[in-house]
């Protein structure tokens, strides 16, 4: 299909899918900080596997970076208080403060743009990256939250639980995604041989992680990914 076609029908899944989080957390179905992880989570491979819809021409990683820059406006203004959306400030704030979407949502959706736009489909570099941030640091809290270990040395607010899941979440879900982009040919394999990489990479993003400064992991973590698997892959 013609890329702006395709960049249309990603905006308009992505939109579901961030508006459907935003229903559950305001209804009071799902608590904002889960809802806010789940985001953190899905909305990365969702964007990443609608990839696929684009023709391999120039102009498409800026058609495909489109997306995330739009919706990442949307952030800035709901977070400015230019726009009154309720809904979304419970789904992605911790809470309640709309002033908070201008820190980790933002940050989050920044870093899409810009590995986009840098790496697209022409190296895995950028997946595994957004893949890890994604699956590893969206997953620390719940996990942290919920399964009693002891705090980390170095940081009191994070656990061992918590790290710990970092380094699987982030592997998993960026070796799956890899293995979808392999078997389409997009990457060449084996897939094997980039699991050892991906699991250096998955331990560097957890010890990133664990670091002890709030919301701008979001930066730090894809940042540091990027620039150990430039020398990897």
């Amino acid at each position: 299909m013609p890329n702006w076609i395709a960049a249309l029908l990603t905006l308009s899944i992505s939109l579901a899918w961030l508006r459907l989080m935003d229903f559950a957390a305001h209804r009071g179905w799902i608590e904002s900080r889960l809802s806010r992880k789940i985001i953190h989570i899905a909305t990365g491979p969702v964007f990443v596997l609608c990839w696929f819809f684009f023709r391999e021409t120039p102009d498409a990683r800026w058609w495909a970076a489109l997306v995330p820059l739009l919706i990442t406006v949307q952030f800035a203004l709901i977070g400015f208080g230019v726009i009154k959306d309720d809904a979304s400030v419970q789904a992605m704030s911790r809470s309640g403060d709309r002033r908070e979407i201008l820190r980790g949502p933002l940050f989050y959706g920044i870093v899409f743009v810009t590995l986009t736009l840098t790496f697209w489909r022409d190296t895995p570099i950028g997946i595994i990256a957004l893949m890890l941030m994604c699956g590893g640091d969206g997953i620390a809290d719940v996990v942290g939250r919920r399964v009693p270990s002891p705090k980390l040395p170095w940081s009191r607010e994070k656990s061992w639980a918590g790290t710990l899941s970092v380094f699987i979440g982030g592997f998993t879900l960026a070796a799956f995604i890899l293995w979808i982009y392999i078997s389409a040919r997009v990457f060449p394999g084996p897939f094997s041989g980039t699991l050892a990489p991906l699991a250096f990479l998955s331990l560097l993003a957890a010890a990133i992680e664990s670091l002890p400064y709030r919301d701008v992991d979001n930066i730090t973590m894809p940042l540091a990914v990027v620039l150990v698997g430039l020398l990897m892959f």
